[in-house]
């Protein structure tokens, strides 16, 4: 289905609502996935049973699955995946516990070196929360390149970490860029634009290297930051906006998220719960 032309401001809920799942039925490029159930956060160990039967919800509405972590179960992520025809980015968790980093990078070269990812992400926002210093980071991206060098090897954080950190740009194979309109105070109204300069600034900063959108979205429920406002329809707007300037460029882009979190509300406040496609319970949001 194309999207070629169509001013969403100007749709009516009901057909937006059309319009979104549509949009899912012939498939979106990717999704990031977090197997949590209502109670659970990370540390909680993951069954393989109850990856499947999560990613059974969201698997017919995509071409990539993007995981999070190599460890707790999380590592048997992509094995299934590909076992049901998605290819896979595979995340590995790095933060400030080192021993447990280096369980995550032996788990993930085993799971790459099984051949079950198409893409290994060694670090989510670590240098955005000051976990590791950028030398430390380097460091572990270059041990997975040289244990898996035929595995395409990227790390994902902001867009502008990107611009700030070069010598991380340089280390990876792909830059993965995380564009979030909403943490930035911006309107709907706005977003699209505002996510166009982000990829700009992330594409300029990768000189030549492919640059993937590892995160966008918008939370459906929630307290307001800035200009940006949770809602019902601001959160299938942006969702259209964002596949119909992917579908126009050929950007590659993993939407956050699959599936309502309660856990997240921690760390985000109460918008933190509310960024899935599909509830908590894997009930489709907007329909």
């Amino acid at each position: 289905m194309s999207l070629a032309g169509i001013d969403f401001s100007q749709v009516c809920d009901r057909e937006l609502v059309i319009l979104f799942q549509r949009m899912l039925e012939q498939k979106i490029h990717g999704i990031s996935f977090s197997p949590y159930v209502d109670g659970q956060s990370p540390g909680t160990e993951i069954s393989e049973q109850q990856i499947r039967q999560r990613l059974s919800i969201i698997e017919p509405s995509i071409d990539w699955i993007r995981s999070f972590s190599c460890t707790e179960g999380n590592q048997a992520i992509p094995g299934i995946a590909q076992q049901r025809g998605l290819n896979t980015m595979v995340g590995v968790w790095l933060d400030d516990d080192l021993a447990n980093n280096e369980i995550e990078i032996t788990n993930a070269i085993a799971v790459a070196a099984a051949g079950q990812a198409n893409i290994l992400a060694v670090g989510n926002e670590v240098l955005l929360r000051g976990d590791l210093t950028e030398d430390q980071l380097i460091d572990y991206i270059a041990r997975v390149k040289r244990a898996v060098p035929k595995v395409e090897v990227g790390y994902v954080d902001a867009y502008f970490k990107f611009v700030d950190h070069p010598g991380v740009t340089a280390a990876c194979d792909v830059i993965l860029a995380n564009c979030y309109p909403f943490w930035e105070g911006c309107s709907l109204e706005y977003s699209l634009l505002y996510m166009k300069d982000m990829y700009r600034r992330a594409v300029v900063a990768a000189n030549g290297k492919k640059v993937i959108i590892s995160e966008t979205g918008w939370p459906s429920v929630g307290t307001a930051t800035g200009a940006a406002i949770p809602s019902y329809a601001n959160a299938i707007r942006y969702f259209l906006n964002t596949y119909q300037w992917a579908q126009q460029e050929g950007i590659e882009i993993f939407y956050f998220s699959s599936f309502d979190e309660n856990w997240k509300v921690a760390d985000e406040g109460d918008v933190g719960a509310y960024w899935g496609l599909w509830d908590k319970d894997g009930t489709l949001k907007y329909q």
